[in-house]
């Protein structure tokens, strides 16, 4: 029996490798195998999903082309597989193979592995559905233009591409790819993305080249326009679209749910203040909500109203962004953004104030539930429009 002394030695060493580190450094690697392995099966089951997918449209291609023999064929194939390895070969599921294959026919059937794969961040939201965005039609001169991508994402299980397949357009659904796998989003995550229409709504203020980069690069924050959406959705807040609603209750609701905030704010963001007072001579404002941008290196200042778009709020906004950088920056900072999130815009305001061509203060929409294809649209056609007038009589 180890006796008292041995029991302290042991202590004594465990806590001589805490000190020194190399617990959790063994600790790390072994996670890191760990992550590695899942990655690798999951990888595994994406090929053999896209193969299989493609075994089943090579079959029916040479089979009878009645739609009795396909339902046939299937049937006949998972009650076999069923048999033979148990669930997960249900006839629906042999139907997403084929759709998988038919969707990615151009890739190839490997993973397409980095220098240095970093790990994926792990984020949630609840489950949702998609609908293709009418606003993309227009689009299919990029998908022309799209080199086809080799192979699949190491990052990306069978769950998310899955998901990837109800995107219709081409363009779009690269569009998510890339972003699922650079910013590490769950099956959840690009579900909402999707079906908010974060790439429809990230087209408003780009040319055709603009677009083609969106489709294949991903989002890239350069400047700060490029992280302003409009409208944003806020359906996650659960809170009604009514106008007896006050900025307060729409302010306390994003505090609740601010991890679902910072994913629509988008890239880079990090919440800093609620309510920030600013002081001029013996007077004091206060400015809703303070982020800051960690790409842009700035701040983001956001102002919330309910009700129509008015000058005074474009003012007033104009004047928390110059006391905030008089106050606060720091002298390797960029320059303060404003954001005024209303549940209205005015198109005459959007136009013909500062908000005119401003690269730092900003009017988007936001929307307390999610909207429909042609509700997006509509609001899409109207911010195409003022963009166009604007270059126009720049």
């Amino acid at each position: 029996m180890m006796n008292e002394n041995s029991k302290n030695d042991d202590h004594q060493q465990l806590t001589t490798l805490n000190k020194d580190g190399l617990f959790e450094r063994v600790v790390t690697i072994l996670e890191r195998a760990r992550t590695q392995v899942v990655y690798a099966v999951n990888s595994a089951m994406v090929i053999a999903y896209w193969l299989i997918g493609r075994e089943i449209v090579q079959e029916l291609q040479v089979g009878d082309e009645r739609a009795a023999y396909g339902k046939r064929v299937l049937e006949e194939l998972s009650e076999s597989l069923l048999i033979r390895y148990g669930k997960g070969f249900s006839v629906t599921n042999l139907r997403y193979f084929r759709l998988f294959y038919q969707t990615y026919a151009e890739r190839l059937p490997e993973i397409h592995h980095k220098p240095c794969d970093e790990l994926p961040r792990v984020d949630s939201s609840r489950q949702i559905h998609h609908k293709p965005c009418g606003v993309l039609d227009d689009l299919s001169f990029a998908v022309e233009k799209i080199d086809s991508i080799q192979g699949f994402s190491p990052a990306l299980s069978w769950s998310h591409y899955r998901t990837l397949t109800k995107v219709e357009n081409k363009s779009e659904r690269l569009f998510y790819e890339i972003e699922a796998e650079k910013e590490g989003w769950s099956v959840p995550v690009l579900e909402r993305q999707i079906h908010s229409f974060l790439f429809a709504r990230l087209l408003k203020s780009r040319d055709k080249n603009g677009v083609l980069k969106l489709a294949t690069e991903g989002q890239a924050v350069k400047n700060p326009v490029d992280t302003i959406k409009d409208p944003y959705i806020l359906d996650f807040l659960g809170l009604p679209d009514s106008k007896q609603l006050h900025e307060s209750e729409i302010e306390s609701a994003i505090i609740e749910n601010i991890q679902s905030f910072l994913l629509e704010l988008g890239k880079g963001f990090a919440f800093v203040a609620r309510q920030k007072r600013l002081q001029y001579e013996d007077e004091f404002f206060y400015v809703d909500l303070v982020f800051y941008n960690c790409i842009l290196k700035c701040y983001l200042l956001i102002d919330l109203k309910i009700g129509k778009l008015a000058h005074q709020d474009v003012g007033q906004m104009d004047s928390y962004v110059r006391m905030f950088d008089e106050l606060f920056i720091a002298s390797d900072d960029n320059p303060t953004i404003g954001l005024i999130l209303c549940s209205e815009k005015n198109e005459a305001i959007a136009r013909y104030s500062v908000l005119n061509n401003s690269k730092q203060l900003f009017a988007s929409k936001y929307m307390l539930y999610l909207p429909t294809e042609e509700e997006l649209q509509r609001e899409l056609e109207r911010e195409r429009r003022l963009i166009e007038e604007s270059r126009s009589t720049g």
